[in-house]
This record gives structure tokens, sequence and C-alpha cells, in this order.
């Protein structure tokens, strides 16, 4: 199946699961279950809350992840710090690449941003393969966290 057609049935799962919910830990939960089920080859899928000033770990689907991570740290704090969707194709050529798990290889970053542009979180897919990520998983993952947006709570 295309990348697209399965980012499309997230969305529309995702869209009638958090119709009329309110509370951002169960969107949140509900969007990394999404999607690791839908894309098995995706590694770790999952959301990094901003809390006084930095990334912490919120619901996700994988291996044990960073609890904690600086805005100065990673693919996460930099998509934190500038607002914009990193896709890296190799992590170990990333500079101040963390590596929460070795198999790890590419990653895509899309930060959850109020009406304000203010950064309240960003959604973290790692692979365990090299150049994974692609403009199609950015416009996708986009949707997905536009979604999430939509819930009444988000913070």
């Amino acid at each position: 199946m295309e990348k697209e057609t399965r980012y499309r049935q997230v969305l529309e799962k995702a869209s009638a699961m958090l119709h009329g919910e309110t509370d951002s830990i169960a969107a949140m939960a509900t969007i990394s279950s999404l999607l690791a089920g839908e894309f098995p080859y995706y590694f770790w899928t999952g959301f990094y809350r901003m809390i006084d000033g930095g990334l912490v770990i919120g619901p996700y689907q994988g291996t044990p992840g960073c609890l904690r991570i600086a805005l100065d740290r990673g693919v996460c704090g930099a998509a934190a710090s500038s607002g914009e969707t990193l896709i890296v194709d190799d992590v170990h050529d990333f500079p101040g690449h963390i590596a929460c798990d070795s198999r790890s290889q590419s990653e895509i970053v899309v930060p959850v941003k109020d009406a304000d542009g203010q950064v309240l979180a960003v959604l973290d897919v790692d692979s365990v393969e090299k150049a994974s990520f692609d403009a199609v998983d950015q416009e996708g993952l986009e949707k997905i966290v536009a979604l999430l947006m939509s819930v009444n709570d988000v913070d």
C-alpha cells in the first residue's frame, strides 16, 4: 500500500476516534498507536511535550525513549527550537544527535504549535533504515498534527 493511502487512512481513523475528545494526552496516545500500527517499519512513534523549557516524553509506541530532551540537543530539540519539521536521513550525521536507541537510523520530527505559533510538543518518528522519510511523510504527519490541534486542551 502506498504511503499516501496509509496516511489518509490514519487521518480518517484519528479524526473519527478523536471527534469530541478534549484530552491531549488521550489524543497523542491514539495518534501514536495508529501510526505505529499502520507503519510497522516505524521503529519509534510518539510525542515529546514542552514542559518547563524542555521536552518531556509523552505518549509513544516503541522501545523506551529519552525521558527529557533539552532544546539544544538532538533532532527533537532542533525541531522544537526552529518550529519547523525536520527530516534527517542519517541521524548519526546530525550534530548533537541523541542516541536514545542505537538502532534508530533516520528520523522525522514535526512541531505541534498552538494558534500563536508557540511549540507545545513535537511528534517524533524514527526508523531503523536510513532515508526512510520524505515529503510524503512530512505532509501526512503535518496533517495529523493539525488534527491533534483540534483537541481542546493541547498544552
